[in-house]
């Protein structure tokens, strides 16, 4: 049994959401078929479920590098393999609404746990086969994504100074969250694979506002729907390769 993740292997699918938010989580779960919690324990809340037949497993991470190091590293450990983060960002861009979904190509590593396994001049990017079945299934849903380059943080309040803000904005980095560059680089490093779709809750100029709840909560619910079908649609693959 891990440390922090208390379960046994046979508890975890080798297909994983990880949300950082635990309410997410729930609505994940909610979102599968004979679901079941299998732990709560130091801030990760677990459920296993079925999706047509494919068992699947939810895991949210809380905030961060360090949590979601020690959440995939340990799920990892018990068999997981593939993992897509369901999540949510801010953004640079003028023309990025309250709700819109984003897939990020690669990030901005301006976190500092991915450090500890790789060097900075090493990229933080997804695996191409979850990148690809992530805007597969937006299309398949007839859900717009903007696709393209994100960026990590690893400390919500002390944000960039200019002019890095305005650079990475003129850069056209789509995307601000927390978790992307360790969830990538630690995947890579240990030959998982790994992908993410955020939801966008605030402006270019205006961070999580009050006004865009009700948007960002309809993003959330698509990007639900469209991390399901894209995990579906990597399974079913696997099984076709025999893998």
């Amino acid at each position: 049994m891990e440390f922090h993740i208390l379960c046994e292997p046979e508890d975890i699918a080798r297909y994983v959401f990880v949300p950082g938010s635990h309410a997410r989580a729930k609505k994940i779960a909610d979102h599968l078929d004979e679901t079941r919690l299998v732990s709560d324990s130091r801030g990760y809340m677990v459920y296993t479920g079925m999706v047509d037949g494919i068992v699947m497993t939810v895991s949210s991470t809380g905030m961060g590098g360090p949590q979601i190091a020690i959440g995939i590293e340990e799920l990892g450990h018990m068999g997981a393999d593939t993992f897509i983060r369901v999540g949510s960002c801010g953004t640079f861009q003028d023309d990025i609404d309250v709700g819109d979904l984003i897939v990020p190509t690669g990030v901005y590593r301006g976190g500092a746990t991915a450090n500890r396994y790789l060097p900075p001049a090493f990229p933080a990017a997804p695996n191409w086969q979850v990148l690809s079945a992530l805007v597969e299934a937006a299309k398949k849903l007839d859900t717009k994504v903007h696709v393209g380059i994100g960026s990590t943080w690893d400390a919500f309040y002390a944000l960039p100074e200019p002019p890095l803000p305005e650079r990475l904005k003129q850069a056209g980095v789509l995307a601000a969250e927390m978790e992307c560059d360790t969830l990538f680089i630690i995947s890579n490093f240990r030959g998982w694979r790994a992908g993410a779709i955020l939801a966008n809750d605030g402006t270019s100029t205006e961070i999580k506002p009050e006004w865009g709840e009700e948007a960002f909560r309809k993003g959330e619910e698509l990007e639900i729907q469209i991390a399901i079908e894209a995990m579906k649609s990597i399974a079913l693959a696997d099984a076709q390769a025999g893998m």
